[in-house]
């Protein structure tokens, strides 16, 4: 009779405290989208900081988890998305776009992690490419959204106003994340 070994990496259950880490991400991720300065269509927000850390914290499968959470609590119509905005409008918009996007980037994460390991220098390229990736998805239905209501909108145009000026901040909020986080994973041994 063989035995079955079970690896981390196998592993299908959620653990207690996977759930409640989980919860509690989706909750700063909401509460980092209501820290806010309107900048035209887009806000500077704290969002992505708060998914830069459950990335690091909780890793890719769970961070996207919270991130469903949070995008789940929003199309029920809490008030969870920037400026205490919620509902199914909200992600049809034209801006739902980089909301939907977030859950990119920890699947982005997740599978890089898999393939590529879990080292430091590793994990913060794959935040940054989950981060492309959502710029990217976002800014594509940004157009799309604006020129389905009949307005005039280039790739490039969408990508001046909703990227741009957004992505030296993004980078920032990634380096103080993961300096954060790094302390945080050896306080708590994660």
């Amino acid at each position: 009779m063989s035995e079955s070994v079970t690896t981390k990496s196998e592993k299908k259950h959620f653990t207690t405290k996977e759930i409640v880490l989980t919860a509690m991400f989706a909750a700063i991720i909401a509460v980092c989208s209501w820290i806010s300065i309107p900048a035209g269509e887009i806000s500077f927000t704290l969002q992505t900081f708060a998914i830069f850390c459950a990335l690091n914290i909780l890793g890719g499968r769970n961070a996207f988890f919270s991130v469903l959470v949070f995008i789940f609590l929003g199309a029920v119509g809490l008030p969870v998305f920037t400026g205490f905005k919620g509902g199914v409008g909200v992600l049809v918009g034209p801006t739902g776009g980089y909301i939907l996007g977030f859950l990119f980037m920890p699947l982005v994460y997740w599978l890089g992690t898999i393939l590529l390991g879990s080292k430091l220098p590793v994990r913060i390229i794959l935040m940054l490419a989950g981060l492309i990736v959502c710029y990217l998805f976002g800014t594509l239905w940004f157009v799309y959204g604006f020129s389905k209501a009949g307005n005039e909108m280039s790739f490039r145009h969408a990508m001046e106003i909703c990227v741009i000026p957004f992505a030296p901040f993004d980078l920032l909020k990634l380096v103080f994340a993961v300096i954060i986080t790094e302390k945080v994973r050896k306080m708590l041994k994660l």
